[in-house]
């Protein structure tokens, strides 16, 4: 059957880097045209608009259904990492996943970090202050972006101290295989990041069964709902869950955000607001991916069951009809009702955690240095996960 909407593939070229590193006048162009339109190089109707990105993460009739990658004996790990993931599931299984991952994390441990939090940022700080003092700049993705949420996660889960260092490449490579193009030794890096990853999770839940400690790790080995809890495959799942998926938001909402505030000027405001807005106007994740399970309509688009669709969410975040100068970048934003963290039953359950993550990072950047100013600035050739490789910064 043709497709029920109208053709924006030409608009969106996701083999256009210079699209993919600016994609905002594009995806405006998609939304002016229509907010359920049809991409042909992807295969798949994109939302583009507020209402129908909303629309589409709420409607149980689009869902996430991970499909297998073949051959099935080099993606092994990777095809059950996704499988028994909260992320790749629906109802009842997502929801038993949920209820059993929600009562973990609901034992307090996003508060219990807080002080930690800010203590490892602050020392994070205090290193680029060391920097800036002997170079005159400071890459901020490498010197606070990127370690502040792996040092956080690995808190979060008990990782021992010499072993964190292994938890940024593995998620690297792994997350690379939601972008539209790959190569195949990115394949193949990523087929070793899981099995290597998924082992040493193994072995540290192992540890957590016969000597618990106060960690989320612990708490998901002993989560149980009556006679219910995580099969091992689930929760090995569910903690590289939420380094990919957590530690990428992070350090991508930072950078970007960051890069925004900074391009607007002015004083930051409320750290809150300021989060908020980080998160809307250069949102860290840009495509998240349904499947009709069976016949559904989306703003007047017939999706039939088998068919897929995106929620463009950089395209939502920047929709006027919500957002007042939806391009630009406004600390102090209220109401800001971004999808930024996605909406209906997939909602990022580690969204907390990442707001205060960013808020204290923030803080305590800008407290040191009110006014900063952009020295270089290199994006990452992605276009889902959107982010920066390198962001210099100095005091202006």
């Amino acid at each position: 059957m043709s497709p029920d909407a109208p053709d924006v593939g030409h608009l969106l070229d996701l083999t256009d880097p210079d699209v993919v590193a600016d994609p905002y006048a594009a995806l405006a162009a998609c939304r002016a045209t229509a907010p359920v339109g049809w991409h042909g190089p992807l295969g798949m109707y994109v939302a583009t608009s507020h209402a129908a990105c909303n629309a589409v993460l709420r409607d149980r009739a689009l869902g996430r259904i991970f499909t297998a990658r073949e051959p099935a004996n080099a993606w092994d790990t990777f095809n059950w990492l996704h499988a028994d993931s909260i992320l790749d599931s629906e109802p009842p299984k997502h929801t038993r996943l949920r209820r059993l991952i929600a009562g973990a994390f609901g034992r307090g441990h996003v508060h219990r970090l807080a002080p930690r939090i800010e203590e490892l940022a602050e020392g994070l700080v205090a290193d680029c202050a060391a920097t800036v003092s002997e170079e005159g700049a400071v890459d901020v993705i490498e010197a606070l972006a990127e370690p502040l949420p792996v040092l956080v996660i690995a808190e979060l889960l008990g990782v021992p101290e010499p072993d964190r260092h292994l938890l940024r490449p593995w998620s690297q490579a792994i997350v690379r295989m939601y972008e539209v193009t790959r190569t195949r030794e990115e394949d193949e890096a990523a087929q070793l990041a899981c099995r290597e990853f998924a082992a040493y999770v193994e072995a540290l839940a192992a540890d957590r069964a016969r000597h618990p400690g106060e960690d989320l790790l612990s708490d998901l080995v002993a989560a149980r709902d009556g006679t219910d809890r995580l099969s091992p495959q689930e929760l090995v799942a569910t903690a590289v869950l939420l380094l990919n998926a957590g530690h990428e938001a992070s350090v991508n909402g930072f950078g970007n955000g960051l890069a925004s505030l900074l391009a607007a000027g002015g004083d930051f405001g409320d750290p809150v607001r300021l989060v908020e807005e980080m998160l809307r106007h250069d949102s860290p994740l840009h495509l998240f991916e349904r499947t009709a399970t069976h016949d559904t309509v989306i703003e007047g688009v017939h999706i039939r069951a088998g068919e897929k669709v995106a929620a463009l969410l950089g395209a939502a975040n920047r929709d006027p009809a919500v957002f007042a100068e939806p391009d630009a970048f406004r600390p102090d934003r209220d109401p800001n009702p971004h999808l930024a963290f996605g909406a209906g039953i997939h909602f990022c359950v580690g969204a907390p955690l990442a707001r205060l993550e960013l808020a204290t990072a923030a803080g305590v950047l800008l407290g040191r240095w009110p006014r900063l100013r952009v020295v270089d600035a290199v994006r990452r050739p992605t276009f889902v996960l959107r982010g920066y490789e390198r962001l210099v910064i100095a005091p202006a």
